[in-house]
This record gives C-alpha cells, structure tokens and sequence, in this order.
C-alpha cells in the first residue's frame, strides 16, 4: 500500500529564517542560506531536518542527533552535538509551533473532506439561512431556517447547525459536529463528534418520578476557542453557558448547563464540570478532573489530573488529591500515609519473625 502525505509541506526554510522567528543568533561560520528540508523528531532526525529540545528527558536523544538545527533553552544548549546548529531560544516549543504552522498550515485546523470550494451537492441549506461569500459546506451538512455563517468559515460532512444559531467567520466546524442554541464567534475549531447546545442535565426529583426542567438557555462561545472531538457543552438552563475567548479544551470533555468558563483557560481530555461552576481566566485543569457544581476556581488556578474539585479554588492555587487541597498539603498527607503503611508493614515482619 502506498504511503500518503496527509500534511503536504507547504514550503522550507532555511536557517537564517529559524534563526529570526526564533530571536536566535546564528553562531559565527553558520550558512544562513541552509535549507532545513523538514522537522523531525530529535531520535528520527536527518542532516537536513529541524528539532527541538527543551525537556531532560531527552538529553540523551539531542546528545546523539543527527539534526541540522535545533532549537534548544539555554538549558541544554552545550548538549547539542557540534554538527547541530544550536538555535538557542527560551521558548523553544512555541517557536516550533509557529514554524510547523507556516510548514503545515493544512494542520492547523479540520479541512473539508470533499475539497469543497462552496456549497456541496447533497448538503442542505434552508432556504432561509444566511450564508456569506466563501463560506464551506461539505455533503450531508444540514443548516437550518435562520442560521447564520460567517465568511471563510468550514461546515462539515453531516454536521448539523440548528435554526437561528450564528456562526462567526474563519471557523472550521469538523464532520458530525452539532450545533444547536448558540452563538460562536470568530476562529472557532470544533473537532469531529463535538456536541454544543443539547439540553442540560436538569430535573425535579422526587418520589413521584424526576420531572424535567426545561432547559432554555443558550451556549455563547468567544473568538478563537477550540474544541476537541467528542466534547460536549450542555445549553444554559436560565442563563448562558459561557466558554471565553482563546479557551483550549480537549477531546471527551463534559461541560455542564449554566457553566462559566474564562479567557485562555486549558481543559485536558475527560474533565467533567457540573452545573453553574465559574472557572476564571488562565485556569489549567488536568485530565480526569471532577469539578462539583456551583464553586468557583480563581483566576490562574491549577488543578492536578484526576482530582476531584469539591469546593471553591482561591486565584493563583495549585490544588490536587480527592479531595482537591494545596498541593503541599496534599504531599504531606501522601508522605504521611507512606510512613504509616512502611511503619505497619515493618510491625507485621516483626510479629511474624517472633
């Protein structure tokens, strides 16, 4: 079977032009005109090919590459091999980041599945639905009475937009994506599977049967949030669910009705967050995190994976554990818990050798 080149590259670079987005000097004898015909990583890397290095764990693969260039924090610069141009930066993976995105702009964000230039056949648009120029629509979309979309924005296959929501320009909207009951904003990214808008989780319980409470609110999501696969965002059921500008969630998150996220916030894969929580700006929450419904975490709180959030968060935090408590406070009580069971595992070796 023949390979496919999924993320064709889009062009080279040489070192010179690195050295520039990285704020990098070029050391003294170095052929600027270099071209760097690809990326790599630091083990599978060839004399053309660019790495970076900026984690200990892998001393001993940058110690023995045969890259052309590296971008590298002072760190680890002298562990550069002599045949590797160092480009030595502070951010070494954001300015590999911004390079992969000028080599692979195809990468950046889900792309049509049927090369789609317009409007597909076999898609279907309501008549009343308001469309502007360049925007996307691959087989199967579905988008309904009153929608509207924004140009250079991306519907697609089988995704469904539901009557009157709006959708902002230069958005990208993966296949079996649904959205119902929401406004999105410019550059948003939904990865496939992602459901925004559905009913929340909202009932009357009692003995006589749990009676549903209809939920009437709406999803707001801000300008350059994304959203990956299989996430879903639960409609407000009074107010708005809230998700703020530059946000970045992963795949298989849950996220409850009436919920409030912030600004540039980061939610790892499998997070669920309860109802009418507040998440500030800048919060970053690890995989498997449980969040209880109605508290807040403070502005620029971390929380570690797979812990379980079950009151308020102050700003600034760093909290882990089940409960979720400072993470001194939670080292301790572990620290703690390991000498006890060493000190009751020495009593039984002892009652055992008498």
């Amino acid at each position: 079977m023949a390979e496919s080149n999924f993320f064709p590259q889009s062009q080279t670079l040489n070192l010179r032009q690195v050295a520039e987005m990285a704020n990098a000097t070029l050391p003294d004898g170095t052929d600027g005109e270099f071209l760097l015909r690809g990326v790599a990583p630091l083990e599978n890397a060839g004399p053309s090919d660019l790495v970076y290095m900026d984690n200990p764990a892998y001393v001993s693969a940058l110690t023995a590459t045969r890259a052309a260039a590296c971008l590298v924090t002072p760190r680890y610069a002298a562990k550069v091999p002599s045949h590797t141009v160092a480009l030595v930066t502070p951010q070494a993976y954001r300015v590999f980041a911004q390079i992969l995105a000028v080599l692979f702009p195809s990468a950046m964000r889900p792309e049509t599945s049927f090369a789609a230039t317009g409007i597909s056949p076999g898609s279907f648009v309501h008549p009343s639905a308001r469309l502007e120029h360049g925007v996307r629509v691959d087989p199967g979309a579905v988008i309904g009475p009153h929608a509207e979309i924004g140009s250079g924005s991306l519907i697609g296959a089988h995704s469904v937009i539901g009557p009157n929501v709006r959708i902002g320009r230069d958005c990208s909207i993966a296949a079996n994506v649904t959205v119902t009951h929401a406004y999105l904003g410019n550059r948003v990214i939904l990865h496939p599977g992602v459901r925004i808008g559905q009913d929340g989780f909202g009932f009357a319980m009692g003995p006589q049967g749990h009676l549903k409470v209809p939920q009437v609110g709406r999803v707001i999501i801000q300008d350059d949030v994304e959203i990956g696969a299989n996430t879903t965002v639960d409609r407000g059921a009074s107010r708005d669910t809230v998700i703020g500008e530059g946000t970045k969630i992963d795949n298989l998150v849950q996220i409850a009705h009436n919920v409030v996220i912030g600004r540039h916030c980061v939610i790892v894969a499998q997070v669920g967050i309860a109802g009418s929580t507040t998440i500030e700006d800048y919060v970053a929450i690890g995989g498997q995190v449980a969040v209880k419904g109605h508290v807040r975490i403070g502005m620029g709180a971390q929380i570690a994976a797979t812990s379980g959030v079950n009151g308020d968060v102050p700003p600034g935090a760093r909290w882990g554990g089940i409960p979720a408590r400072p993470m001194r406070e939670w080292f301790r009580e572990i620290t703690a818990l390991k000498k006890l069971a060493s000190q009751g595992d020495s009593a039984k070796d002892d009652d055992a050798s008498s």
